[in-house]
């Protein structure tokens, strides 16, 4: 078995350069390793890829014998938490399957979509074993077909292939209930996966508040706030979105389930700016834009956020509620709700926080991995 020895230790999953010592030389990339702590001893189980820019993730700090049996425990015990323990069948036919380091099985994200498995592969490592886990994963959460994204970026990082491994199926789109509403699922044009299923505990609340108000749903994406207000019987729903396709997709659903949205392709800042001039208000407001730190210090992403924050709370109704929401791994909770309250502070106004909230349970969070609670959803009243 390769040896990697650490110079640092920490119990946080990502190994960065600076923390790796000695490595044996029979350590490969995409290599299961033995990860030996500062002191000499064994300090658990890693992913080794010399060439990636984190080049071990750890998968356990378990001090006993450890092989590839391991990754399949872990696809089991993944299945079991979502359809056992969580009983997600039963409300959805669309969640989080595989939440990599989260469920001990880093580089690999995938989500289940009715038969079909939405895969995206981020490591070397994942790459190298998705075809001998693909079985596993279709007997553990029921699916048969499989879609597989590999991003091009890390990719090239990652020294993962331009061709070989598992290829996707030939399914483009597929329909799915969530909640009691219909959503297609278009992967050649959906971010990520497909779908963000981790907004359907949100969704679902956000549409029993919704009856007799005026709702606008900033950042729209492929319309699931919107559809939920308007079949949770909202007076008047209101979708932006500066993506085309994304779009195409909320009217898509809409016409699925016959709800009634008016839809506009347009940039949210900038389309903000003119409803603030032309005095609109709305009862409900949700901000739920798309990444934007990609790092611990990204200022352009953190601006993004102030200024958004900032300029959507001037459209909510007196005593109405906004719903924001970032999905930045990189931005605290905290600090996230620093820039809320910063803003609407300094509109002379206060936010009455009645939630706060995140992803569902098929996206767990790891004690030692902070960065997994990537989703936070703040709910509220603007007082003033």
């Amino acid at each position: 078995m390769a040896k990697v020895h650490l110079k640092y230790q920490t119990f946080h999953p990502s190994i960065w350069p600076k923390m790796v010592g000695e490595v044996s030389r029979d350590a490969k990339a995409g290599d299961l390793v033995e990860v030996i702590g500062k002191q000499g001893t064994r300090f658990g189980w890693g992913l080794w890829n010399p060439k990636a820019r984190m080049p071990l993730r750890m998968v356990s700090h378990s001090l006993d014998d450890l092989d590839e049996s391991f990754f399949d425990r872990a696809i089991e015990r993944a299945g079991e938490l979502r359809r056992g323990f969580l009983k997600l069948d039963d409300e959805t036919e669309c969640y989080r399957a595989i939440h990599g380091d989260a469920d001990f099985l880093p580089g690999m994200v995938a989500d289940k979509f009715g038969d079909v498995l939405s895969v995206e592969i981020t490591a070397f490592a994942a790459w190298m074993r998705l075809e001998g886990w693909l079985p596993k994963l279709h007997e553990a959460f029921g699916t048969k077909r499989v879609v597989v994204q590999v991003d091009t970026d890390l990719a090239r990082i990652e020294g993962i292939p331009r061709s070989g491994g598992v290829e996707s199926d030939h399914v483009r789109l597929v329909k799915v209930v969530e909640n009691g509403i219909r959503y297609e699922i278009d992967f050649s044009n959906g971010h990520k996966t497909g779908f963000f299923c981790d907004q359907r505990d949100n969704r679902k609340r956000f549409r029993e508040m919704a009856e007799g108000k005026s709702v606008l749903d900033l950042c729209c994406y492929s319309g699931g706030f919107s559809v939920s207000a308007a079949l949770g019987g909202a007076g008047d729903v209101t979708a932006v979105d500066l993506d085309e396709a994304a779009v195409a997709m909320a009217k898509r659903n809409a016409n699925l389930n016959d709800a009634k949205i008016k839809l506009t392709h347009a940039d949210a800042f900038t389309w903000v700016r003119t409803m603030i001039e032309n005095g609109r208000k709305w009862d409900i407001v949700m901000v739920d834009p798309p990444k934007f730190m990609f790092g611990k210090d990204d200022e352009t992403g953190y601006a993004k956020y102030h200024d958004l924050n900032k300029l959507a709370v001037q459209l909510v109704e007196k005593d109405g509620v906004m719903v924001t929401c970032s999905c930045s791994g990189h931005l605290t909770v905290d600090g996230f709700e620093n820039i809320v309250t910063n803003v609407i502070h300094r509109q002379d106004k206060r936010l009455q926080v009645f939630d706060r909230t995140g992803a569902g349970g098929d996206h767990p969070t790891l004690s030692n991995y902070p960065e997994s609670r990537y989703l936070k959803a703040i709910w509220g009243r603007v007082i003033g």
